[in-house]
């Protein structure tokens, strides 16, 4: 009994002289501190020579071992001691000092250490939060400084601590340069209009470029970052610490700041996102380093190894790069992948940013980058130039995927109309009929890469590019002839008769006399689709598909030798892309079927608008124009006939559709191809055995060889291939309940 007795009187006395042994431990190390700088003589000394850091590595010891002992959770006498007596106060004094040299590296280890271990908020203690804003002011300061470490894992925890409560922000936020932010928001509002007509001057001279020499990625002023250009003086805060670092050459550490930005910009206060936008740099200096990154692009970088870049993730190429891993695979790649990480970046910071962050971002981004960098660069006139800016506009597109962002790129590149098209406008070139027409260009490097950009455009979730592109120019069913409005269905639903229209078609007449293929070989439908109607406003599938199906004489079709070049096919890739558009277009407000047509519409003509027209004319010269060509030509056209609209699926899939006067679709483009093809093979000895033997060369069944006629041998193969293609995607289509 009195052993029990002795032992819990014992246990008590040695748990009320634990809290009094570590305060006198903890006062023991803070004055052993305080005492050096009373009797030491060498200033010089670095702080790692002394006992300072073991000092105070045992004081952030004791104040994590005291708060676990706590079983309440109250503050502790070591912490009570601490905040009391000012000593974060005092250490970053010192910090700032610098003296012993070194100390501020050991200050932010501290601090670091804090904050992060212990659980009870310390931020909200006012001996806390002020020194440390005051050691916020001093990191950032030196780019070569020793402590970019140290500062960019104080910075993270600071920002990791303020995204778990967003309130702390508010003793990192400047109040009063805020407020006369706020206060002078009134009066730069009323010199916006003023600006923006300098600004539209400014853009009309840029677009002058166009027919003048072609500017270079470093012929024009970098933009500066730093407000001081401006004559105002830096603002050292967290914000300002954190984009410092940002650019740190040390990309661990910029990969630090870039997750610590990422902290701040995505703070769920409206006050807060005001405060990012309004009060700071923030969105200038995001948007002046992209365009900086861009500008240090060399000239002569490969347009063609840029393309094959493919998408760049900003931290794995931080990480690569602090590896060593990032190696120069040809002239320009780290400039090039320095500028798509940023970029990459720039659009996730926009697409979980704040909505007023994001939206002022994106407008930034559009202003500094797009207009005053970009546009120039995509207006010149050089061939070398026009492939090296498409290369990397395609990069850019590739990289946004922010809904805010693609709004800002894909109205800089496509403008914000929605009227039809006219066939003439008197207005200056825009940047869209610049990259459209670079499609049909002299060059067919440069009419390469203008299309592969279309395709990765057509890809985007952005109702605007598809209505912007064809459905404007579809939306009144102008191509359709006045008495086939759906009140016409039945008129629809009888099958035309060929012989008749080509009787009527200057371009077919007598092109078949004599001749060895016959037109009512290949143009005739079977029989059995003579009675197919429409359906809800669709035509039956079976028709649809046979028709692109018999498109191609069999004269000239090689597929069926081949094994694996069937039309089913096609059929799993059209299925996936179909899905792919559908899911793109879910949100979208489109009609069910084809609208009626108006009955007092002005008598215009039918215009299908810039881009379809070319796309039109270059299916036109199909068999006159190189393979890879062709092929890029069918992918850019089946990514439109792909998307989801009646009109659409009228215009471009319907081949029975009654076209006005001067109208043409893509099937009648394609009948004319034909035409013209049956007429040259008349010519050509040896036709079906040389079509096969290119089939077999493209597909490496054959060695690569000369054949006469290749160009018109290859063209014939696409052009059969697509049919193939259309067939598939017209059964997806309009099969009732696609999956």
């Amino acid at each position: 009994m009195l052993s029990r007795l002795s032992a819990l009187l014992q246990q008590a006395v040695e748990t009320e002289e634990e809290p009094v042994q570590l305060l006198e431990s903890f006062r023991g190390h803070w004055k052993g501190i305080t005492n050096y700088y009373i009797v030491t003589t060498d200033e010089n000394l670095p702080v790692k020579q002394t006992d300072i850091p073991w000092r105070l590595r045992q004081m952030v010891d004791i104040l994590v071992y005291e708060e676990k002992q706590s079983e309440s959770g109250e503050t502790g006498p070591c912490m009570e001691y601490f905040l009391q007596h000012k000593i974060l106060e005092t250490l970053c004094t010192l910090a700032k000092a610098g003296y012993p040299p070194g100390m501020k590296q050991q200050v932010l280890v501290l601090v670091t250490k804090l904050l992060g271990q212990i659980q009870q908020p310390l931020l909200p203690h006012v001996n806390v939060h002020r020194p440390v804003q005051k050691l916020i002011c001093l990191c950032g300061g030196d780019p070569a400084s020793n402590t970019e470490k140290e500062e960019a894992q104080f910075l993270t925890t600071v920002c990791v601590k303020i995204k778990q409560d967003p309130y702390l922000i508010n003793f990192f936020i400047e109040k009063k340069n805020f407020a006369e932010s706020q206060r002078s928001l009134s009066c730069s509002s009323e010199k916006s209009e003023v600006e923006q007509q300098e600004a539209d001057s400014t853009h009309a001279s840029r677009l002058s470029l166009a027919a003048g020499a072609s500017p270079s990625h470093t012929d024009q002023p970098v933009a500066g970052t730093s407000p001081k250009a401006k004559g105002t003086q830096v603002e050292k805060n967290l914000l300002h610490a954190v984009l410092t670092l940002t650019s740190s050459q040390e990309k661990r550490f910029a990969l630090k700041a870039c997750e610590s930005l990422l902290l701040l910009v995505t703070l769920p206060e409206d006050v807060t996102a005001q405060y990012l936008v309004e009060g700071t740099a923030l969105c200038r200096t995001l948007a002046d380093r992209l365009a900086d990154l861009y500008r240090l692009i060399p000239e002569a970088t490969d347009p063609g190894q840029v393309e094959l870049l493919g998408r760049v993730n900003w931290r794995s190429h931080s990480a690569a790069a602090s590896d060593g891993a990032d190696a120069e695979s040809f002239p320009g790649r780290g400039d090039v992948v320095s500028f798509l990480s940023w970029l990459h970046y720039c659009d996730q910071l926009v697409g979980e940013a704040h909505k007023t962050t994001a939206a002022a971002l994106a407008r930034e981004i559009r202003t500094r980058f797009f207009h005053k960098v970009l546009e120039p660069q995509l207006l010149q006139v050089s061939e070398m130039g026009i492939l090296s800016s498409t290369a990397l506009l395609t990069g850019v597109l590739a990289h946004t995927t922010s809904p805010q962002l693609l709004d800002e790129l894909v109205c800089f590149l496509l403008g914000d109309g929605r009227q039809a098209e006219v066939p003439v406008d008197s207005g200056r070139p825009t940047l869209r009929c610049q990259l459209i027409e670079r499609c049909n260009h002299l060059s067919d490097e440069i009419s390469m890469a203008s299309l592969r950009f279309f395709e990765q455009l057509l890809q985007k979730s952005h109702e605007h590019i598809i209505y912007n592109l064809v459905l404007r120019n579809l939306s009144d069913r102008r191509y359709v002839t006045h008495n086939s409005g759906p009140e016409e269905a039945a008129a629809d639903s009888e099958l035309l008769d060929e012989a008749e229209e080509l009787e009527d078609d200057p371009f077919f007449t007598d092109i078949y006399v004599g001749s060895r293929f016959p037109a009512a070989d290949w143009l005739v439908a079977p029989a059995t689709t003579q009675a197919a109607a429409k359906t809800n406003g669709k035509p039956e599938v079976n028709r649809i598909v046979h028709s692109f199906l018999c498109l191609v004489p069999d004269a000239v079709k090689t597929s069926h030798l081949v094994a694996g070049s069937g039309y089913d096919t096609y059929l799993v890739d059209a299925h996936r892309s179909f899905q792919g558009c559908c899911a793109r277009a879910a949100t979208w407000s489109r009609p069910q079927r084809p609208g009626a047509q108006e009955r007092c519409r002005p008598v215009v003509d039918f215009y299908e608008g810039d881009f379809l027209r070319m796309l039109l004319d270059r299916m036109s010269q199909i068999l006159h124009q190189p393979y890879d060509l062709n092929l890029q030509i069918t992918s850019v056209i089946s990514e439109v006939a792909l998307f989801p609209h009646p009109q659409l699926d009228e215009y471009v899939l319907d081949p029975y559709v009654s076209l006005g006067p001067g109208c043409r679709s893509l099937f009648s483009v394609i009948v004319r191809v034909i035409g013209d093809l049956m007429q040259r093979i008349q010519r050509i000895p040896q036709f079906e055995a040389k079509l096969l033997l290119v089939r077999k060369q493209l597909m490496g069944l054959e060695p690569e060889d000369m054949v006469d006629h290749a160009t018109m041998l290859k063209g014939v193969i696409v052009l059969e291939e697509f049919c193939k293609e259309l067939a598939a995607i017209s059964f997806v289509k309009y099969s009732p309940e696609p999956d």
